[in-house]
């Protein structure tokens, strides 16, 4: 019996559900309190998801959706590495 589902996440700030893969992953990790992205899943902790598209990096940064539902303030670099995603 084969596994057939689809595994769908949502994206934190347009509400859509789409494949993990479509989605940037960014993890607060349990031990350490670090948040880093998490693309190979090999992270355990608070993670949210978020659309690669401009508007939904910049929409969610604005308005701090990624830091509300981590509970934490984002590094500035990862922040930067955010705006780098939106040049590319």
């Amino acid at each position: 019996m084969t596994d057939t589902r689809k595994f769908l996440r949502q994206c934190v700030n347009c509400k859509e559900y789409k494949n993990k893969q479509d989605l940037i992953r960014i993890t607060k990790d349990f031990i350490g309190g670090n948040i880093q992205f998490n693309n190979n899943n090999q992270i355990n902790g608070r993670s949210v998801y978020l659309c690669k598209n401009s508007e939904c990096i910049k929409e969610a940064l604005k308005k701090k959706k990624i830091e509300h539902s981590l509970k934490s303030q984002i590094p500035e670099n990862m922040k930067e590495e955010l705006y780098n995603l939106l040049k590319n």
